[in-house]
């Protein structure tokens, strides 16, 4: 007999649930902890990528554990949905004709997953890399003597100095800037051409869905060389300008002399997925209406590909996220099966979130703070599980992030930590790539657990096996008191500012020179500006005025429409300047004045 998937993963389930022998006792146990890793990070459920059967199964199981250990589900029956963008597909009309030749889709060309749907019929100008820099030692303008209004741009991809890992080159190269740089000069689409840095055997661009899925706000096109000299004509090489260009280090650039009908036509795929909410509610009549959130985010890569965030980008394999983040959902699971079994000692109300869509850039955390199932004012404090399944046993090392998010916070670890031989790493920071960062810009203190990155992380190695349950358990052990210590209190947390700004928390080199003080919400994907989801006190943007939930249009009136838009924007500030920054605030367009 056949059974679907689905199906299967429920009977699983059901045979869990059934072996949990110690599931009415209230003390952390490495068996139960392991019998949720070991479900939440099986094949069965396929990396619980959102929207997808495997994610909802998980979330079905996060909830129903919790109402098995007592708690009340709140929102939808103990859900809270939301959607998320998973795949950016090419559509069926996408077309480009030169000169009575019909181009192949996926062959001689393909429209980049960032691009805007649209028909244009425009001449062409080679603009050479696409770049405009006017910063310190490095002056390059490939628009120098160009008129692009009303044109379509083509460009190479990359930068000037591929052979250079410290080129000054690689902030400015990447392909979202240089649509930027198109749209200010009135161009109605860009068409990008590997140039052979770019791509050895000029592959065309993967279909991969990015962090914030809004259009770049033009029609842009990836074609190979052979297309790209058929455009340019008269015998021209795109490998022998681009050579020209690095070796002369000069710009290059001209009208093609041809014109091109392109069509672009991008289908961008919705799916719903869900936070999973329940709460215990506290004992005393004063101050059951105060919540400490306990949350670990439940979804993980999925089947791993390009744009997935794998670290094994060309592999396509089940990435089970055991410790990634099973680990911190088994931990929440089994503190919340202890709390209610002392529900009676509770005075606080303790809410434990699962959130979905950590991975694409905490959304579910964010949708939270967005749309709250309760008074974000009422909220003492945020504990957040992330990867606590690598407890190394020689160095008992454990990280706890954002202790410097509330003025008790420092002193309060202190305590805790004297009855325990482990060894801990503090950082004040509130805002990280974990969700916790969410209830911080939120003006929530958080508490963040760690136990730090391995060479497993975000590839399909990661799996239940390697986890160190009784390691584990111990971080449960340690945590659990200070969570009741916090609930219990006369007085509540008093939250504090703290931590690195949010413009420097990104992997790699930015550019920046400069910094506003802010924390970017992620969530957004309307292509109406940045909103901004936290501002550091006394930074930049602190003292010109700016709040959180504004929204940036345009900075020295150019304008800004997302996340690539601002930092493509930062890059051409620098220290000291005065800038014009136009906000939205409560429907009202404003002007701020900030000195970087």
């Amino acid at each position: 007999m056949i059974f679907s998937t689905r199906f299967l993963a429920i009977i699983l389930g059901l045979i869990y649930y059934t072996n949990l022998t110690c599931q009415n006792q209230s003390e952390c146990t490495v068996k139960e902890i392991k019998e949720h890793v070991y479900f939440l990070a099986s094949d069965s459920l396929k990396g619980r990528k959102p929207g997808t059967e495997g994610g909802r199964i998980a979330a079905d199981y996060i909830r129903n554990d919790l109402i098995k250990s007592g708690l009340k589900p709140i929102g939808n029956d103990g859900f809270q949905y939301f959607s998320v963008t998973t795949s950016v597909e090419t559509g069926d009309s996408n077309h480009l004709i030169i000169n009575g030749y019909n181009a192949a889709l996926d062959v001689d060309f393909k429209p980049m997953n960032f691009s805007t749907n649209t028909s244009i019929t425009a001449d062409v100008i080679f603009a050479g890399y696409g770049i405009e820099v006017d910063h310190d030692s490095l002056k390059w303008n490939d628009y120098n003597g160009l008129d692009v209004e009303g044109k379509l741009v083509m460009v190479l991809r990359g930068d000037p100095e591929p052979d250079d890992d410290s080129s000054l080159f690689i902030s400015y190269g990447n392909d979202r800037d240089k649509v930027l740089s198109a749209k200010d000069r009135n161009a109605v689409g860009i068409i990008f051409v590997n140039g052979k840095n770019s791509s050895l055997e000029d592959n065309l661009v993967k279909n991969t869905s990015d962090r914030v899925t809004a259009s770049a706000g033009l029609p842009a096109i990836n074609i190979t060389r052979a297309m790209a000299d058929s455009i340019i004509g008269n015998g021209n090489s795109i490998l022998d300008i681009e050579n020209e260009i690095i070796i002369k280090k000069k710009n290059i650039g001209f009208d093609t002399q041809n014109s091109i009908d392109i069509v672009t036509d991008l289908r961008r795929r919705e799916v719903n997925t869900q936070n999973v909410i329940a709460i215990i509610e506290g004992a005393d009549e004063k101050l059951k209406d105060e919540y400490v959130i306990i949350g670990a985010h439940y979804d993980h890569l999925g089947m791993g590909g390009h744009g997935s965030g794998s670290r094994d980008p060309d592999t396509i394999a089940i990435h089970n996220g055991a410790d990634d983040n099973a680990s911190g959902v088994a931990a929440i699971l089994e503190i919340a099966e202890k709390l209610y079994s002392e529900r009676g000692e509770l005075r606080r109300s303790i809410i434990i979130m699962a959130f979905g869509a950590e991975e694409m850039g905490l959304l579910g955390s964010q949708f939270f703070t967005t749309e709250p199932l309760i008074d974000l004012d009422n909220i003492v404090l945020m504990v957040n599980f992330d990867m606590v399944g690598r407890f190394d046993n020689q160095t008992r090392s454990l990280m706890i992030s954002g202790t410097g998010t509330a003025e008790q916070m420092e002193d309060i670890l202190s305590y805790h930590e004297k009855n325990t031989d482990m060894n801990f790493a503090h950082s004040p920071e509130g805002y990280g790539a974990s969700d916790h960062a969410s209830f911080y810009g939120a003006g929530v203190p958080v508490m963040f657990f760690f136990t730090g990155a391995h060479d497993d992380y975000h590839t399909p190695k990661d799996d239940a096996h390697k986890i160190n349950y009784e390691g584990e358990r111990e971080i449960i052990d340690f945590a659990y008191p200070i969570i009741v210590e916090v609930a219990n209190s006369d007085d509540r947390l008093t939250y504090k500012e703290s931590g690195v700004k949010a413009e420097q928390s990104g992997r790699g080199r930015s550019g920046l020179k400069v910094k506003f003080g802010i924390m970017p919400d992620f969530a957004s994907t309307e292509n109406n500006g940045l909103g901004v989801g936290g501002v550091t006190p006394d930074g930049p943007a602190y003292v010109a005025g700016m709040k959180k939930g504004d929204r940036i249009i345009a900075i020295e009136g150019m304008p800004v429409t997302n996340i690539y838009d601002y930092m493509a924007r930062l890059k051409k500030l620098k220290p000291g300047q005065r800038v014009s920054v136009d906000i939205m605030r409560d429907g009202s367009k404003k002007i701020l004045m900030i000195i970087l």
